[in-house]
């Protein structure tokens, strides 16, 4: 699989991984613009992503969401970092596998529990959960989607990922042209 510097790079995973921590350095090194898509949702809404949430759904979102990452399938080099759930809604994962480079930023339950147990009031799908309904939230939520995020091009490991290891293997195997 090739592909040339145009493709975008997609940053997948379940929340909490580091998709847009890992993504503003990767685009740094890159060349990239770098895409937050929640934060390009709330400036195209003019809401925070928790408003959107509780005012007018999840589906609301989703569509939104959908229609925002459609917006950069004809832009070139961009990291965009999606939400969770995005390759997981209206055939998200099929456009982006075939607009770019999907990478899947895999990470124990463990790991994202202990990241989204300080987080989880600021992120519309985890308020008021206690810690074991956090547990559980994440086990059976990462239970449905793991066998969609796992049919990204490239799967790295988030507990042992460094931004200098993911470029260095999109350098080598994605983007060879990049010196």
């Amino acid at each position: 699989m090739h592909f040339d510097k145009k493709d975008k790079i997609y940053l997948i995973g379940f929340m909490g991984c580091g998709k847009s921590t890992l993504g503003r350095k990767i685009s740094r090194a890159l060349n990239y613009e770098f895409v937050d898509l929640d934060q390009y949702i709330e400036s195209v809404a003019g809401q925070s992503v928790a408003s959107i949430f509780h005012d007018k759904g999840e589906e609301y979102f989703r569509t939104l969401e959908t229609a925002s990452l459609q917006y950069f399938n004809d832009k070139k080099y961009i990291v965009l970092a999606t939400g969770g759930g995005t390759p997981c809604f209206n055939d998200n994962l099929k456009m982006m596998l075939s607009h770019g480079c999907c990478v899947y930023i895999k990470m124990p339950e463990g790991a994202l529990y202990q990241r989204l147990h300080k987080a989880s009031p600021k992120r519309p799908l985890l308020q008021g959960k206690t810690e074991d309904a956090l547990r559980s939230y994440i086990h059976e939520t990462l239970l449905q989607r793991e066998e969609i995020y796992m049919q990204s091009h490239i799967i790295a490991d988030g507990i042992n990922l460094s931004n200098t290891s993911l470029i260095g293997v999109l350098k080598h195997k994605l983007l060879p042209n990049i010196k």
